[in-house]
């Protein structure tokens, strides 16, 4: 492990450095005389300090090295945010293994499938994982360990080694895998995407120029099986800073923990700043603490922006990328309060480019599927060479690029506006429609609290409009609602039919799930769909 200190400014400088020689360097400054109760970790159970992180993070890794885990193999893990699984996965990386993050929200058929697919003979998991896998047949061969000490697996405490002991060195080279993501199975069968330790390092040198240090304080309320959550986990501590872990996501708590932990860094899906921001109570919690706030992995209306900016004090960042990588852009929306409609300018160091159905590059202003290239890109999907195949783009130059599966383009000051997601796109009587345009002119109704609009067949025109909406009355009169959209749309745009629902289907990060939404509405004709309302 590294033996000399670094600080935030060698991180950034440095092409790369394996995160747990980071880790340990700040442990070793930070248990220091006079810092000892340093916390490096805490939930609502538990502070754990930076010595003391170190310390368990060794007694992981050593554990993982007697029962025979390689560097580079996979090691699973399946539970809830808690202090526990977070030293768990630092535990994994610092025996050079990779931690396959199996989506513990995911029904227990579907994470049983992430198992398999990991290839990893050990499963960290909690008592409410156990439980939701217990119906399935169990892999043999799979040493199961609780991280809360239930009867779930082997207790995590009665599991690891001896007080001091520590692990054998190990050399991780920057494209050793570092986690394998699962997607989160918006498009089907989710895939896992596996990242390199290279690609987290330039997350990190990234992400550290917002002002993360050893005073940081960062809130994680998404779980850690996200990559919008790593985003901000590793950077905090890979800063020297601390974290802050919510088990589930409540506004008002999350409020709460803001002010008393003094919280200057968060990482949010935009349905949990609109939950947040529609609190009664907002204004009376003291969020002076706040620095930064980040927001990405689904569309931020600029309304909310806007909101967020006046009422929260604190930059507020909007970053667009894929967790396969290809390129990012960054909205810094305090500067640019007039671009609240886009997703940013492209990160330095990174490309994206606008390609039409044939593959071939567009000019700027014109809109077509969005590829990128960059230092953060996934090594592949893990054990589909084909999949990844399939999302790859390669310039004339042969460079490689993601497809990124989205629709945009690049206004006259080169911020991206996006359209939507090419398989969201609707086409209707040959025009191409943007459900995103559509949305926001049924956001604008003050009826309205959530809107989704998707494509449902069409005699006439092959594909129609169709909205499904969250009123904020249940009295809501639907034809009123679709009467006012329709008014402020264009001939080709008009939605043909409208749903009320009490809420959207989410992801576990709150992405819109539009394949339930067309599975259970685009097989109605629009006569029938169209007088639909609440059950």
């Amino acid at each position: 492990m590294a033996a000399q200190p670094l600080g935030v400014e060698d991180i950034m400088a440095a092409e790369f450095i394996p995160l747990p020689d980071i880790l340990a360097a700040h442990a070793a400054r930070r248990g220091a005389a006079g810092q000892d109760g340093a916390i490096a970790l805490a939930d609502e159970r538990r502070r754990v300090s930076w010595a003391e992180l170190d310390a368990t993070v060794e007694r992981i890794a050593a554990g993982l090295q007697a029962a025979g885990v390689a560097p580079r193999e996979p090691v699973a893990i399946a539970a809830t945010n808690s202090v526990e699984a977070a030293l768990v996965f630092l535990g994994i990386l610092r025996a050079g293994a990779a931690a396959a993050l199996l989506t513990s929200t995911a029904s227990g058929e579907t994470v049983m499938a992430m198992l398999k697919d990991s290839t990893a003979h050990v499963l960290f998991l909690d008592k409410a994982m156990a439980d939701k896998i217990a119906e399935f047949p169990f892999p043999a061969g799979v040493t199961r360990i609780a991280v809360d000490d239930s009867d779930a697996g082997v207790p995590l405490s009665a599991w690891l080694p001896p007080v001091g002991t520590r692990a054998a060195p190990v050399t991780i080279a920057p494209q050793d895998p570092f986690n394998i993501i699962y997607s989160s199975g918006t498009t089907g069968s989710p895939k896992g995407i596996v990242q390199s330790h290279q690609m987290r390092h330039e997350y990190a040198r990234r992400t550290l120029a917002g002002g993360y240090g050893d005073a940081t304080c960062v809130i994680c309320s998404t779980p850690l099986y996200s990559n919008t959550t790593l985003v901000s986990f590793f950077p905090a501590l890979a800063g020297g800073g601390k974290v802050v872990l919510m088990a589930r996501f409540d506004a008002h708590r999350f409020l709460e923990l803001s002010q008393a932990e003094r919280v200057t860094h968060a990482m949010l899906v935009p349905v949990q700043y609109r939950r947040i921001m529609e609190l009664p109570d907002f204004d009376r919690f003291d969020l002076s603490s706040y620095v930064l706030k980040s927001c990405t992995s689904a569309p931020f209306p600029a309304w909310l922006k806007a909101d967020v900016l006046a009422r929260w004090p604190g930059g507020l960042i909007e970053g667009y990328g894929m967790t396969e990588g290809g390129a990012t852009t960054i909205l810094l929306a305090h500067e640019f309060p007039d671009k609240l409609h886009t997703v940013g300018r492209v990160t330095p160091g990174h490309v994206m480019k606008i390609i039409d159905d044939e593959g071939r590059e567009l000019p700027p202003g014109e809109t077509g599927e969005i590829v990128g290239h960059s230092p953060i890109m996934m090594n592949g999907y893990h054990g589909k060479d084909d999949q990844t195949r399939e999302v790859e783009w390669f310039d004339a130059e042969g460079r490689r690029y993601i497809r990124h599966g989205d629709v945009g383009r690049f206004d006259e000051d080169g911020f991206l506006i996006l359209m939507d997601r090419s398989k969201d796109m609707i086409i209707s009587g040959g025009f191409n429609i943007y459900p995103t345009d559509l949305e926001a002119v049924l956001h604008r109704q003050a009826a309205v609290r959530e809107a989704a609009v998707i494509g449902v067949p069409s005699d006439k025109w092959g594909e129609t409009p169709f909205a499904v909406v969250v009123p904020v009355d249940r009295g809501a009169d639907p034809q009123a609602i679709l009467a006012e959209a329709n008014a402020h749309l264009g001939k080709t745009q008009r939605i043909s039919g409208i749903a009320l629902v009490d809420e959207l289907p989410r992801s576990p990060i709150g992405k819109v799930l539009k394949r339930e939404l067309r599975d259970r509405f685009g097989g109605n004709p629009i006569t029938q769909a169209f007088s639909q309302t609440l059950a």
